[in-house]
Order: structure tokens, then sequence, then C-alpha cells
């Protein structure tokens, strides 16, 4: 045995989107990169704003000694004050900069997180479905993901996530706008989420933590509004990055906030800073904590998503395909159209379109499509779509 054995097991068990990545690469090499429709992974494809080019040039000409060295491990100062600034007006919450730590992206944030609240065998509620990797995050530290169901249409289900909580449970996590389902949770069951965790938490005399994964909050379609989280419930920590609305994602630039409200805030601060350093983050990125600080309320091209939503549903409508339009992100997850979402998902490929089967989300008879694509991939994979739901109908 060359590598720990729950390595080993994880990598047998590897993410249906990792797997699709590589069926990708081996399809192109055979087949050509512009004859196969790769919807497997969620990579933005739009350029950041100009405005991103123009700060980095003016960051580079106005370098300084020191400007490449060590910082606090939760960030800069003045980059924490710019996002608590922006923050306070989004969640309608006065936050300042002691509630803010720089990451190395969401899923820095969020391991960060849950290394600093998990006991080993503490329970995380997560709504199903969900992002496959939430099961490793909590595991690296100790934890146990535990799944509950949503409504047909992805909404929270209030009862299956009161029925989950136990005197393990730790935290609650959620994902919103959502990937794979692109549902956004109302303000109204946020609020009533709240109400269930103090309830329960009460009960159970501990903290119930909510950390809400908002990577997609400014990616929204028909104006539909992403509901702040602080005033929704005391005990809540958000966990985001700048990858999809900036367009950066291999930056891995991100923040935690926590909510000034918090039960147990200096212990919680001081626990998130300790768990960023010894992670190995050390602190997110000096230069793009820089950039960021400077481009807080910019976005990419946003809207192109928009138009990219309205091809691709149009176009399997047509086809026969049926699905709820999603209200965030940048994915659909339309119903199999036989109860085997991997068998299906092969049956695309076969027409050289890559998918995800729902499964590996916890969304069986489903499957995820990432419309983070050039335009003339839907509309090239359309007969491709049409020819295979023709399979089994």
């Amino acid at each position: 045995m060359t590598i720990a054995k729950k390595i080993e097991a994880m990598q047998a068990k590897q993410s249906w989107i990792r797997k699709m990545f590589e069926e990708g690469a081996r399809l192109k090499a055979e087949h050509g990169a512009q004859n196969v429709f790769d919807f497997s992974l969620g990579n933005p494809n739009i350029p950041p704003p100009e405005r991103f080019r123009e700060v980095l040039r003016d960051l580079i000409d106005s370098e300084k000694p020191g400007d490449h060295g060590y910082m606090p491990n939760v960030g800069y100062p003045f980059a924490r004050k710019a996002v608590a600034e922006y923050l306070s007006r989004e969640q309608e919450t006065p936050v300042t900069e002691e509630e803010i730590i720089m990451t190395c992206g969401a899923a820095g944030a969020l391991n960060a997180v849950l290394k600093a609240i998990l006991d080993p065998g503490d329970e995380v509620i997560c709504p199903a479905p969900y992002f496959v990797e939430y099961n490793t995050y909590a595991d690296n530290h100790g934890g146990v993901l535990r799944t509950v169901s949503t409504q047909d249409d992805f909404t929270l289900d209030l009862n299956a996530v009161s029925a989950a909580v136990t005197d393990k449970t730790k935290a609650v996590l959620i994902n919103s706008p959502n990937n794979p389902t692109g549902q956004i949770y109302s303000e109204e069951s946020l609020k009533a989420l709240g109400n269930l965790l103090s309830e329960k938490g009460r009960t159970l005399n501990r903290t119930l933590y909510l950390i809400s994964d908002e990577p997609y909050r400014k990616i929204v379609y028909d104006g539909v509004r992403v509901p702040g989280i602080f005033p929704c419930y005391k005990d809540t920590v958000i966990v985001t990055s700048y990858s999809k609305d900036l367009s950066i994602p291999g930056e891995r630039i991100g923040f935690i906030a926590v909510n000034p409200a918090a039960t147990h805030r200096p212990a919680l601060l001081g626990g998130l800073a300790l768990a960023n350093r010894i992670l190995g983050f050390v602190n997110a990125p000096a230069l793009m904590q820089r950039a960021v600080a400077a481009l807080q309320g910019q976005t990419a091209d946003l809207s192109a998503y928009a138009r990219k939503r309205r091809l691709l549903c149009e176009g399997l409508a047509e086809c026969g395909y049926e699905f709820a339009e999603p209200r965030g992100a940048f994915y659909l997850f339309p119903k199999s159209p036989i109860p085997d979402d991997v068998a299906f998902v092969r049956a695309l490929q076969e027409e050289l379109i890559l998918a995800v089967p729902g499964s590996g989300f916890m969304g069986p008879g489903h499957f995820r499509l990432a419309f983070c694509v050039d335009d003339d991939t839907i509309v090239n994979a359309m007969p491709g779509f049409r020819r295979a739901i023709k399979k089994f109908q």
C-alpha cells in the first residue's frame, strides 16, 4: 500500500464531474474538440470585466517593497474593510472588517469553517442535491455529512431538516443559488429555517450554525433576488468566492463572513483565523486581495449566462426534456427520460455530449448540464440531445 487507505477509497468513488472531465479529454482527442459538446464542468467561460485588468495593471505599476510578503492570516485590513462595506449593504446588516476573513476561494473558506466548528462525529445537515465535495470537506475535519431531501422543485423541506437534527448536529449547510439545480431559497423559507435552528438549539443546549455557500449569488435571472442570510438567523456564516461573478476561478480568492450577532463571535473568529493558517492556506493570495478590494460590486458580463440559459432551455424543451428553469447559477438539472440517469448519460456520450449524472449530486433520475460554454456548443449539441431522448421514447 503506497497511499492512505482512505484516499484510495476516495479515488475509487471520485467525483462524477472529474470522471466526465477525463472522459471529455479522451473523446476530444479521438474526435476533435470541436465535435465534442462538453457540459460537465462549471468553469466560467466569459472574460473578467475590463476593470479587473485595469486594477491588475495599476497594482503592478504601483508595486512597493513588502507588497508580496506575509500579512495577518485573516487578510489585509483594507481588503476586509472593503468587503465588509459592500456586504453590509448586501446583507442589510452592519458588518465590520473584524467579521471578514479573506480565504483561498470558497472551498478554502468552507474547510476553514468546518475545521473551526466540528468535533469528531459532529454532523452537518445538507439538503440534496448538493455539490458532491461537501462530503469530503466534512470528512476532512472529522465530521459526517447528513443529507436530507428537498421538495419536488428543490426548495427547502423544513420537516426533513427538523427530523434530521440530533444531539450530534453542529451545522446546516446550504447553497443558494444551488449547484446543481439553480434553485434559490426564499427569504420566508430561510427565516423559517432560522427559527427551526433556534428552537432546536435551545432544546439541545448547543449552538447550531447555518453555513451559506454563496459563490453564485450574483448569477440570477428574471429579476430574482437572493435574500440576505444574516437577517434570517444570528448564528450564520457566509462562505463565498469571486470565482463565478468576476470569472476568475483560478485565482482562488474568497472570504468568510461571520454574522456580527453570532452567539460565540470572538471564539468563532479566533478559531477561523487559526484554521485558515494551520490548514496550510496561511493567508489568501496577496495580489488578489488587493484586486478585489478595488472591485467590490463589479462583475463580469453575467447577462451572457441568461442568453445561454435561454438557448439551452428552449432547445431541450423542443426535444422533449422535462426540467425546471434555473433561477440562478449556470446549471440545468433536467429529468432523465429513464430512471437510470447513469445509463442515460452514457447514451449522451454516444452523441459526444458530456453531462454529469444526477446521482453524483444525490439527485438520481436527473442529469446536470453546465451551460457556461460557448453558444455554438449549445446549438450544435441539440441534434445529439434529440437523438438521445428518442432512443427511450
